[in-house]
């Protein structure tokens, strides 16, 4: 189902093409869905079930962690698994080079650039996961296993731990 001009971002219905994906609908929204609430509130699921597409720099090279929309990265986690000296968020601009997408719309793989990938293992306790299709009002469900092997992840466990 896809709302009139609310249609993935051709570059990532290019990538799911080449990796032979045909079966994947995606999903259009008046509103934006640009944050995993606003996701999760347009799909009607779990906030966890949200994958947030986030881009570190570690050491100045940029990281894509997959993390579900209900839980934070742990940087410290994040730097110890790269064996970086530092990993910080990268900016706006940052982001968009390195994806060819902007923030909100960043989906967990079909970038412009190989980046390497970080999923956190708590996003594999689902049996299907949302994540963004290029732009900030598109969304497609996979089984969350599939996704983490079509973005080339890593799993390790990378969230913030709650007190």
């Amino acid at each position: 189902m896809s709302t009139p001009g609310t249609t993935a971002h051709p570059r990532f219905t290019e990538a799911l093409r080449e990796l032979g994906i045909k079966d994947i609908e995606v999903r259009g929204f008046p509103d934006a869905t640009r944050t995993a609430v606003e996701a999760a509130a347009a799909v009607g699921c779990e906030l966890s079930q949200i994958v947030k597409s986030l881009i570190f720099e570690a050491d100045g090279v940029p990281v894509l962690v997959l993390m579900d929309g209900a839980s934070r990265v742990d940087v410290e986690l994040v730097r110890r698994e790269l064996c970086a000296a530092k990993v910080g968020r990268a900016n706006a601009d940052r982001v968009r080079e390195t994806t060819g997408y902007a923030i909100g719309g960043v989906p967990p793989f079909g970038h412009r650039t190989k980046t390497r990938v970080i999923a956190d293992r708590g996003l594999l306790a689902h049996g299907e996961v949302w994540a963004a299709a290029g732009t900030p009002h598109t969304v497609f469900a996979m089984d969350p296993r599939t996704l983490v092997g079509h973005a080339g992840a890593t799993v390790a466990d990378v969230r913030e731990q709650s007190a």
